[in-house]
């Protein structure tokens, strides 16, 4: 499997989710089952039906996670001596030439993306249009909605 990807934070809060799964979501779904089983005839029990279901939803993200946790590539942007280049874990201030709208974006891994809290994913048209621009250069995106051209302002590494 190729390597993932992912700013420290990103690789803490996957840690994080892990450690919950193994530690109390499993436990809680093992007691769940052992109480619907107590409860007698398994094969009409919706009880005992869920808590199968949950209890194979928990292992199925505890491979997934232990899966992207052990092809993870951690990257501390705060580390990164990339001569004001756009690169994975970068913070860049763009400008939208057509609206004329500023915003700032950190390029992170899939996982991580949330573009409400500024974070956009490595694999989105944007990210990928601006991977190795360098402040004052255009990038040109396609996105969904069409081409749309914006200008690097500022690149941080945060």
């Amino acid at each position: 499997m190729a390597s993932v990807p992912m700013t420290v934070i990103g690789a803490e809060k996957l840690r994080a989710e892990l450690h919950q799964l193994k530690t109390f979501a499993r436990h809680e779904v093992i007691a769940a089952i052992s109480e619907a089983r107590d409860h007698g005839d398994l094969s009409e029990n919706a009880e005992y039906d869920a808590a199968k279901e949950r209890q194979g939803f928990i292992e199925g993200r505890i491979a997934e996670l232990e899966s992207k946790m052990a092809n993870a590539q951690i990257i501390d942007p705060t580390l990164v001596d990339a001569e004001g280049r756009v690169v994975f874990g970068a913070t860049v201030e763009l400008e939208d030439l057509a609206s004329h709208d500023v915003v700032t974006y950190q390029i992170v891994g899939d996982d991580e993306g949330d573009i409400k809290a500024g974070k956009i994913s490595i694999s989105s048209p944007i990210s990928r249009a601006l991977i190795g621009k360098y402040s004052g250069d255009v990038a040109e995106v396609q996105a969904p909605g069409g081409a749309r051209e914006y200008e690097v302002l500022d690149v941080r590494y945060v």
